[in-house]
């Protein structure tokens, strides 16, 4: 296994079965010799297409899952190998910062909410060390998730993901289950892992034939989405938007309502699906199931 500190460009190898992950390494001093203030590894996510959303027969399908549509990402990216660390979270914010109620240095790091984890990306992204730090979109996280492959048969689940069944109602260290096809691990389970996008339909607007690099609605209104209108088929508002443009889905209000993905140590295992969809708080949620991981691009 290879570590790289913050600051430093590594592209690791990954399993290469389907389309999405390229193997190659590489590696790059940061300006000015700065001390990289955590170790995290990432793993490169190639660009590519996936099918997006539940899977057909599955009875457990929500309406907020489907349809199942095409998704084109045309950029590589860099995702965190591991949900972020307790540690790495203090070793970027400060001794003592540590939130998370089931405490550990390698339990992922829990009860952030999204200003909290902006200010951690903050300070990674102030080390100048050539790369953008952020949270995935959904699509992003969906994608790198599925790995090319179909969710784990629900019987198997437990050699992937800690969930309701194994976990004894607590997170547990990162990378103690198997990963999926790309090398990424705890995707199902652990902690739930907080996206970038707001919450909305997935047909909230027509639906192109292929989305790329698609986005949740951005700014309160029906923008975004990959590259469809801001009207309904019909002319009139967006799916689950009212006439004045605010994001209705789950009384999201006009701001709409943050996006988490990935089910958590609590989940049962019919919501530890790839497709699954988590929405129904505002963006200053701290609880014990929902943390994140990073994902890094160069600039």
């Amino acid at each position: 296994m290879i570590w790289i500190r913050v600051g430093f460009l590594v592209a690791f190898a990954a399993l290469a079965q389907s389309q999405g992950v390229q193997s190659q390494t590489a590696s790059k001093a940061s300006p000015g010799g700065a001390k990289p203030p955590a170790q995290i590894e990432f793993v490169k996510i190639a660009p590519g297409e996936f099918t997006m959303g539940c899977v057909e027969g599955d009875a457990d399908c929500l309406e907020d899952e489907v349809p199942r549509h095409k998704v084109r990402l045309t950029k590589g990216f860099e995702l965190g190998k591991y949900e972020v660390t307790q540690a790495q979270w203090e070793a970027v914010m400060g001794p003592g910062s540590n939130p998370s109620e089931t405490k550990g240095p390698k339990n992922p790091v829990d009860s952030v909410n999204k200003a909290e984890i902006h200010a951690f990306l903050d300070k990674l992204n102030a080390q100048n060390d050539g790369y953008k730090y952020r949270l995935p979109s959904e699509a992003e996280w969906e994608y790198a998730a599925r790995a090319g492959a179909p969710d784990p048969p629900r019987a198997s689940l437990g050699d992937y993901a800690w969930f309701a069944d194994n976990s004894d109602d607590e997170s547990h260290p990162v990378g103690l289950k198997k990963p999926n096809a790309w090398g990424l691990y705890d995707m199902l389970g652990n902690v739930r892992e907080w996206v970038d996008d707001r919450a909305a339909y997935y047909d909230y607007a027509p639906l192109p034939e292929v989305s790329e690099d698609p986005k949740g609605p951005q700014g309160g209104r029906g923008g975004g989405g990959g590259r469809g209108g801001r009207s309904g088929a019909n002319g009139g508002p967006p799916k689950g938007f009212d006439a004045r443009g605010r994001l209705l889905i789950n009384g999201g209000g006009a701001e709409g309502l943050p996006v988490f993905r990935g089910g958590g140590w609590d989940n049962f295992a019919p919501y530890l699906r790839l497709s699954s969809r988590y929405y129904y708080y505002g963006t200053d949620l701290k609880v014990s199931d929902i943390g994140f991981r990073v994902v890094r691009e160069a600039q």
